[in-house]
């Protein structure tokens, strides 16, 4: 065996060594009870998620109910007794939303069951005596990540887990993971996120892309690029999850300036707002109007290309916000920009590094001439 071998299998059992783990087999009645008596944490953020169809968790009881097999849960132990959710939500929030345990208005009444159709239309309270025993007597196994275990390893173990399953958008997997690290750069995401420019340079987003936390992964976007550039190639997704990592360490060590980030990040908005309000990040139709439509590669190029003039714009000045709306437009009516910001493929270095170009220029041009 060569020597990179032996050393890449010491590596791995490194690592193993650091993974303390164990087995338990619980009933839901134990979990239920275990959730009430605060032994069995479900982090707010992560319970946001919870997003299963009524008549998928009704089909989950009725699987229950006929014990049918179903995959385990994952947990980590907080501390003696006390463990944290980790995977497993839409199936442990199932049961506790038809036990009434959830705040959800009210308990579950189950529908589209296809096996036992006469389970439908039924409550917790309206099933036979039996069934409710079985029900609660029902063993799920509890896979246990041990208080020993390296937290780093505990917050991969959740990323991986969650990246599959039910569909959620990058940025809650993110939002729901990294607070295994640290909770700190998630909620200055969410701090920054509620700014009134901010979020009125991104009016026009839809609901859909906000209920999924889009405005806090723009946030996480524009500070990624602005702060590491040099670090991409190609992957946004892997980006922004690899800067979010290493900001949170930062953040938590102490060795990022939170203030001077927000100072900058609220000019960088304000000016952006008053240029253009809500079209800043819009392409143009063929008549040369702003669209409604929002678009990234907008976002990235006139966010990240005003960062040399910080200093020299005066967003309180209106003949000046008029004059750098019009060097916007002029960029937006530009063939050359326009290939490097709509349709696919745009997501490469070059590309990203032009668009940015183009603004910067326009804006270096106003400024000179000045």
């Amino acid at each position: 065996m060569t020597i990179e071998g032996i050393d890449l299998i010491k590596a791995v059992e490194e690592k193993i060594n650091t993974i303390r783990t164990r087995s338990l087999d619980l009933s839901f009645n134990e979990l239920l009870d275990m959730y009430m008596d605060k032994e069995l944490i479900i982090d707010p953020e992560y319970q946001r998620l919870f997003r299963w169809s009524v008549g998928k968790q009704s089909r989950f009881i009725e699987s229950l109910l006929l014990e049918l097999p179903i995959p385990p849960i994952f947990v980590i132990e907080l501390e003696e007794g006390v463990y944290e959710l980790i995977d497993g939500l839409q199936r442990i929030s199932s049961y506790l939303n038809f036990r009434g345990e959830l705040v959800t208005g009210e308990s579950l009444e189950l529908v589209d069951c296809d096996i036992v159709e006469a389970l439908n239309g039924l409550k917790y309270e309206d099933l036979p005596k039996p069934l409710e025993i079985k029900l609660k007597r029902n063993f799920i196994r509890v896979e246990i990540l041990r208080k020993e275990s390296d937290p780093r390893l505990r917050y991969y173990m959740f990323k991986r887990l969650n990246t599959g399953g039910e569909t959620l958008s990058n940025q809650e997997i993110r939002n729901s993971t990294i607070r295994l690290l640290d909770s700190g750069f998630n909620d200055l995401l969410i701090n920054f996120s509620s700014d009134i420019h901010f979020q009125s340079t991104i009016s026009n987003l839809s609901e859909n892309k906000v209920n999924e936390k889009y405005d806090q992964e723009l946030v996480l976007r524009f500070l990624a690029f602005k702060n590491n550039i040099s670090e991409y190639v190609h992957d946004v997704s892997d980006f922004l999850t690899e800067y979010m990592e290493s900001a949170t360490l930062k953040l938590k060590a102490g060795e990022l300036d939170t203030s001077l980030e927000l100072v900058t990040f609220r000019k960088t908005f304000a000016i952006l707002d008053f240029a253009m309000g809500g079209q800043v990040f819009a392409g143009l139709s063929t008549t040369s109007k702003p669209t409604n439509a929002f678009s990234a590669y907008h976002f990235e190029a006139f966010s990240l290309g005003i960062q040399p003039f910080l200093d020299l714009i005066n967003e309180n000045n209106a003949e000046e916000m008029t004059r750098l709306r019009e060097a916007f437009i002029a960029v937006k009516e530009n063939p050359e920009f326009k290939k490097i910001t709509t349709g696919g493929g745009k997501n490469f270095r070059k590309p990203l590094a032009d668009r940015i170009g183009f603004v910067e220029a326009k804006v270096k041009e106003l400024y000179e001439q000045s």
